[in-house]
């Protein structure tokens, strides 16, 4: 069976993520560029991959080019490397935060066989979810390869409008520092009234993977599992009162609209570079 070549320029956290799902499939040919030595090196050890210092050499006869370096930098690597891309005709991925398709087709002048991606880090444990978009050059066969690909690190959920990516962003791309901020407050607050560190730790930690686990399995709204926890007059709607009281809501919404916002300034700031 003729195996699918993927390339990853760039070698960072999200493609190593990407590579570890996908170097235990067998039918993928893996090649990853970039210049750190330290990263090609972390690329290597994951197994049978071939890394490169020159992106070009890992473009090379590839079926999907995933471009995985940061959105400062993507413009002077998409514009590199046009050439590359034009004579290999591969499907090109992009998951720079803030990186719209029109930058991408702009710097590899023209080319438009793209699907823009906005992924989380949970994929680094193969728990992540993915945003993908696709551009009308984009086949079928197109969209079954990228979802595979980011099925291989968690779920993923097709978008019908890019704009949409910048909700992705500030709801799974930039939601896990939000639970990890909840957290933090959480264990600190059980330690300050008493608790051993390493108890509030596990309780905490736990909670929340049981929390996340049962949202999973119901198909239920939340707010019934939430009412499930509350009983009337207890320690949980105490708890909740007070949220409410101060705003949580809002200010989760708040949260949510800036990261949203930033991820806008960010296509127009980047995507003139």
């Amino acid at each position: 069976m003729k195996k699918i070549k993927m390339a990853f320029v760039g070698g960072g956290n999200m493609a190593r993520a990407l590579v570890t799902g996908l170097v235990k499939d067998t039918r993928y040919s893996i090649r990853v560029a970039d210049p750190g030595e330290a990263a090609r090196a972390q690329i290597a050890a994951l197994g049978d991959i071939r890394v490169f210092t020159d992106n070009e050499d890992a473009i090379a006869e590839a079926d999907c080019v995933v471009f995985a370096v940061k959105p400062q930098i993507m413009g002077q690597v998409c514009r590199h490397e046009a050439s590359a891309i034009h004579k290999h005709q591969p499907l090109v991925v992009s998951i720079a935060a803030g990186i719209e398709c029109a930058h991408l087709t702009g710097w590899l002048d023209g080319y438009s066989r793209i699907v823009r991606v906005m992924p989380n880090t949970p994929a680094l444990i193969g728990a992540g979810a993915t945003g993908l978009f696709a551009m009308e050059n984009v086949s079928a066969a197109d969209r079954e390869l990228t979802a595979a690909l980011f099925a291989s690190v968690g779920l993923n959920v097709w978008l019908e409008e890019e704009a949409l990516i910048d909700v992705v962003t500030c709801l799974s791309g930039s939601g896990p520092a939000y639970f990890f901020y909840m957290l933090e407050t959480m264990e600190q607050t059980a330690i300050n009234m008493g608790l051993a560190a390493s108890d509030a730790r596990k309780l905490a930690r736990q909670t929340a993977l049981g929390a996340a686990r049962m949202a999973l399995q119901e198909d239920g709204e939340l707010a019934e599992l939430r009412r499930c926890v509350t009983s009337p007059g207890g320690t949980t709607e105490a708890a909740l009162k007070m949220f409410a009281s101060q705003g949580m809501p809002a200010t989760v919404a708040a949260a949510m609209q800036a990261a949203a916002t930033r991820a806008s300034e960010m296509a127009d700031e980047f995507g003139k570079k």
